[in-house]
């Protein structure tokens, strides 16, 4: 099935940091991707993620406004499964 795809937005990108907004239609996905840097994400929305993942699918609950901190070499696609649109901006640490 082929799913359409998240529209990303580089708000900063300098020295430090890379700042992206991502906005996901419901069944909307990132792609497999590998993270090169340490990275925060602030959800702007509520919902769920569906992350497919080298160790199998996860569910990942959103709450608006509720960041969380990952480590770089997270390898995963980003889906969103919720019935809304779903907003998060990512901030990678260079």
């Amino acid at each position: 099935m082929k799913r359409p795809q998240a529209v990303p937005t580089v708000q900063v990108n300098n020295e430090r940091v890379i700042v992206t907004e991502w906005r996901f239609a419901p069944g909307a996905e990132t792609g497999h991707h590998s993270h090169g840097y340490d990275y925060v994400v602030v959800p702007m929305t509520n919902g769920t993620l569906l992350l497919e993942t080298p160790e199998g699918d996860k569910h990942a609950p959103l709450t608006a406004g509720q960041a969380y901190f990952r480590k770089a070499g997270v390898e995963h696609n980003v889906i969103n499964a919720s019935a809304h649109e779903i907003v998060f901006v990512e901030t990678e640490i260079k």
